[in-house]
């Protein structure tokens, strides 16, 4: 964020008294533009579309701006912007820069998948009730919620969320719900996320998008492409040596699937889905060779816009919401402790929650291939304090430096009061059948057995 002689930086004391008592929420508007200049086009996150009778595959509606309904397009939705978020406290915490529990699964000491590394709670898109971390152990060998802090998580609510807090404050900010219990009667609790941020592009127009292929061997229609008789994912175009299907050689189809026999070279066709679904099919196109003629995509063919929106919201009253009943041994706080140990609780992920905030602007705004973004000339995002009695927002700064220093300020009050944070509470190893799980997985996507799916938001790469 940009500084300014005039704003007060915000520091312990204000966000203190802010999440205490007498703040809605805190809130940052950054308006934006496309990197490449205002007018630039930019691409949107697509999503699968089951109305057929829609032109669109990305996410649009009307909103009331100014006074008026105005056409607005999804650039970045809430859980994307989480993700991002969660990705910029990683980073942080990695290099040592910000200290505050991070759980998580270790593959690098598993064959075949040391490349996953240590996969955190903030990576896994269910947080720490994701069926990564279900699915693991702890140094003991004992299933994560089998193990003492995996039942207490299993139990843990609004009313007493201290364990959330030891194991994954970062579920208190941005959300997680026990949605992956397996067990009949488990409880699956909700947290709500208590920030969320969103991009969309304002008074949008919709672009075409348009390509093709020159080969540059001239490649040109051939009889036909088949499947190879000994590596069915292969192809061949002598029908001699084709994979035969019921007595006949197989046309070429990368939506076939194929199954090899036990113990055996032979191959067995599992999926016809290639029969009638395929427009490519035996064609020379269908293994990427020949020619493309021109085309023209009119449903996801990018936008233009008059400016985007980044809007970011951390509602106070929904920290006010979680109790801690306990501080991090498991010890009851004393009644008349309590309330200020969970108001310094509260103001400890409150200020984990705007670190993620600026921390996130601070490494840009690279939503995907070409849509990068960037604070419109001339404006810049001030962190603005609501108050719950409709007075004018309170504005403040709050650079990367600042937020990191309040963080490690705010949890020291916390640990004051019996609420400390451990860097790293667990670290998990995947069961066995979780790895071959994986394992299979990636022996089938190899193969060419792996899904092709459209889909919108996909989380960043840390």
């Amino acid at each position: 964020m940009d500084t300014k002689p005039e704003l007060k930086p915000l520091n312990l004391a204000e966000l203190h008294t802010a999440v205490a008592e007498r703040g809605a929420a805190f809130r940052l508007l950054t308006r934006l533009q496309p990197a490449g200049g205002p007018g630039d086009k930019v691409f949107p996150p697509t999503y699968v579309v089951d109305d057929k009778q829609s032109r669109s595959k990305y996410a649009i509606e009307k909103r009331r701006i100014g006074g008026a309904d105005v056409d607005v397009v999804l650039l970045d939705s809430v859980a994307s912007q989480a993700n991002r978020m969660e990705d910029a406290l990683f980073v942080e915490w990695e290099a040592g820069q910000l200290d505050f529990p991070v759980i998580g699964v270790d593959f690098s000491q598993e064959e075949g998948l040391a490349d996953l590394g240590f996969i955190s709670a903030l990576h896994a898109p269910h947080r720490i009730a994701d069926a990564l971390l279900r699915d693991a152990l702890t140094s003991e060998g004992l299933p994560f919620r089998d193990a003492p802090e995996g039942k207490a998580y299993t139990q843990a609510s609004l009313r007493n969320a201290t364990v959330v807090y030891n194991l994954c404050p970062t579920g208190l900010v941005f959300g997680v719900w026990n949605s992956t219990a397996l067990a009949k009667g488990d409880p699956q609790h909700k947290f709500q996320r208590c920030l969320v941020s969103e991009i969309v592009g304002v008074a949008y127009r919709s672009g075409q998008k348009v390509g093709s292929r020159l080969d540059p061997t001239g490649i040109e229609k051939v009889g036909a492409v088949y499947h190879s008789a000994g590596a069915p994912y292969d192809w061949t175009i002598d029908e001699s040596e084709a994979f035969r299907d019921g007595g006949k050689a197989l046309l070429f189809s990368r939506k076939n699937v194929f199954v090899q026999r036990t113990g055996t070279s032979e191959w067995t066709r599992k999926s016809k889905a290639g029969d009638k679904k395929d427009d490519e099919r035996g064609k020379v196109t269908s293994v990427n060779h020949s020619n493309i003629p021109p085309t023209k995509d009119d449903d996801a063919g990018g936008v233009t816009f008059d400016y985007a929106q980044q809007t970011t919201v951390l509602s106070l009253p929904a920290l006010r919401r979680l109790r801690f009943v306990e501080d991090a041994a498991g010890r009851t706080i004393a009644p008349d402790a309590r309330a200020a140990a969970e108001a310094a609780a509260r103001t400890a992920l409150a200020a984990l929650a705007l670190a993620a905030v600026v921390l996130a602007q601070r490494r840009g705004l690279d939503l995907r291939s070409r849509a990068l973004l960037v604070p419109e000339t001339g404006t810049r995002a001030v962190l603005q304090l609501i108050p719950t009695d409709g007075g004018p927002p309170i504005d403040y700064e709050l650079n990367a430096t600042q937020a990191l220093e309040l963080v490690k300020k705010a949890a020291a009050v916390a640990a004051e009061h019996g609420l400390a944070w451990t860097r790293e509470p667990l670290r998990l190893t995947p069961m066995p059948k979780l790895s071959a799980l994986i394992r299979e997985s990636r022996r089938l996507a190899t193969a060419g057995l792996g899904d092709d799916l459209e889909t919108g938001d996909a989380r960043p790469a840390a």
